[in-house]
């Protein structure tokens, strides 16, 4: 695992955290308006039973009813929604609603799950680190003999592993029909997440030990971006938990099998551990910038000790250096500071004063405010 350390040059658009309806408000229900950044639009097509596996990329909608035969499960995957041509041909073949398709390329939705007819409407969201957090929305469509599968467009998606299974025939998903297929694709998302919170983990037991030593501001504004990003983590994943469960109702058109419910159950707990993880990583930023505010405390205190006590030992010092030195006359009068005349006088006054200290450094030492 490569080290995990946010670079103080890094900024963060902070758009990023903002919710943004890409929809014009009044406009018709189920409209297909793309955001103007989307990225056109890669289509990969596998096609796989028990016995068989196909994989092309493709370049139009209309390639891929060559591919399929019953008995088959068709996922496709398209990467980038800004062609709307074909995000409508895609509908029309596959029978979407248009308020899912619409769904699709507002990417500010909330994982859930819709319950159409014809098919389930699945939103995820996925989750990218290099260098700095990212999320991806990906919109999943579960028919009874297709998974279409529509990402925002950015490198990577985490579900190689998934092809990867489908490709060496492992595992249950060559021989399970379209909802074990959607089940590992919601567990190769959830499973993306864990990697990122064992990074934070480790990081952020890093800078307790930093902060124990003395922590530089760079730490601390660190500790500030790991904090907002555990918070954005916990908001991604929070909603996961909804979703699966009304995957592991019973009135889901009947498209989820009892024995896929069982694994979605596997991937529900999985979600309950990340959400544990963003409370205590969340609540342990916390608890390091209160340690961090108690460590300048205490060696501020310190300071203030130190100073407390030089100032306290020069109290006296000043009173004796202020006595002796009024110009009263001792020739006119034996009272005005006989001890002026005095051979010894000088050297007598500087003892008094080294008395004074070692005396009150041994008491400050017996009291033990000093080491």
């Amino acid at each position: 695992m490569p080290t995990f350390r946010l670079s103080k040059r890094v900024k963060r658009p902070k758009e990023k955290f903002r919710f943004r309806r890409r929809s014009q408000p009044g406009s018709m229900p189920g409209t297909i308006a793309p955001p103007e950044d989307a990225l056109p639009s890669k289509m990969r097509l596998i096609v796989f039973d028990q016995e068989s596996f196909i994989e092309e990329f493709i370049t139009d909608v209309s390639q891929i009813e060559q591919y399929r035969t019953p008995g088959r499960i068709c996922w496709l995957d398209v990467d980038g929604y800004g062609e709307v041509e074909t995000l409508l041909k895609l509908g029309k073949m596959f029978g979407l609603h248009d308020l899912a398709l619409e769904d699709v390329v507002n990417a500010h939705q909330r994982p859930k799950v819709d319950d159409y007819d014809q098919h389930l409407f699945v939103v995820a969201r996925m989750v990218q680190f290099d260098r700095e957090l990212s999320f991806e929305q990906i919109g999943m469509f579960v028919g009874n003999d297709f998974v279409l599968t529509l990402q925002e467009g950015h490198e990577g998606d985490g579900l190689d592993p998934v092809r990867e299974r489908i490709r060496r025939g492992k595992g249950r998903v060559r021989r399970s029909g379209t909802d074990y297929l959607a089940y590992t694709i919601i567990d190769a998302i959830v499973d993306g997440y864990f990697p990122v919170f064992e990074q934070y983990g480790a990081r952020l037991s890093d800078i307790e030990d930093e902060i124990e030593n003395g922590a530089e501001e760079q730490t601390i504004n660190e500790l500030h971006r790991i904090r907002r990003d555990v918070r954005s983590l916990r908001k991604a994943v929070w909603p996961h938990r909804d979703m699966l469960n009304v995957l592991l109702r019973p009135v889901t058109s009947g498209f989820i099998k009892d024995e896929t419910q069982v694994f979605l159950r596997d991937v529900s707990d999985h979600v309950s551990q990340l959400i544990d993880a963003a409370n205590y990583y969340r609540e342990m930023c916390s608890d390091l910038r209160d340690f961090h505010s108690s460590q300048i405390d205490r060696r501020s205190n310190d300071v203030m000790k130190v100073l407390t006590i030089i100032a306290t030992i020069f109290i006296p010092l000043s009173f004796i250096a202020g006595l002796y030195g009024m110009n009263f006359n001792p020739h006119e009068s034996p009272y005005n500071m006989p001890e002026l005349d005095w051979y010894f006088g000088y050297p007598f006054a500087l003892a008094l004063m080294a008395g004074t200290v070692l005396t009150m450094l041994t008491y400050f030492w017996r009291k033990k405010w000093i080491g």
